[in-house]
């Protein structure tokens, strides 16, 4: 039985959606996982991780357009705003979305469907660092 637990360093250009379905199969690649859960978890109150259509570079348009107008960008609706008109809605945003995904593990393979990938969903305008703690249990 393994019980490992690692953070990804990820950077970002600012607000969008980073596929990061490679690193994550790089890193159980390279520590030889056969069959187990894997957990990512972001560690951050500003950007989120979520499983999303890969397909279509227009569904992430949509999804982008969708939280601009779900929750407004603009800072005379919000007491917070400490680190700029972002960071309120930011937050929300996290709040709305997923800080942790689940993912089984089967034959060294990410049980995903066929059109799924892994996502940073970075909701800040500036690019940041951003660390996701990734952490796998199983065989």
């Amino acid at each position: 039985m393994k019980n490992i637990i690692e953070n990804l360093s990820l950077s970002t250009s600012g607000k969008g959606m980073y596929e990061i379905t490679n690193k994550v199969y790089s890193w159980i690649k390279k520590n030889n996982f056969e069959q187990g859960q894997l957990n990512l978890f972001i560690q951050h109150t500003s950007a989120s991780i979520t499983i999303m259509e890969n397909a279509s570079s227009d569904v992430l348009d949509d999804i982008n357009n969708f939280f601009l107008k779900l929750v407004p960008e603009d800072s005379s609706l919000y007491s917070h705003g400490y680190e700029g008109d972002d960071d309120m809605p930011a937050h929300i945003k996290n709040m709305l979305t997923q800080t942790s995904l689940t993912i089984p593990i089967k034959n060294k393979q990410l049980i995903l469907g066929t059109w799924q990938g892994i996502y940073l969903f970075e909701h800040r305008y500036n690019p940041h660092k951003r660390k996701i703690c990734l952490s796998f249990i199983g065989n």
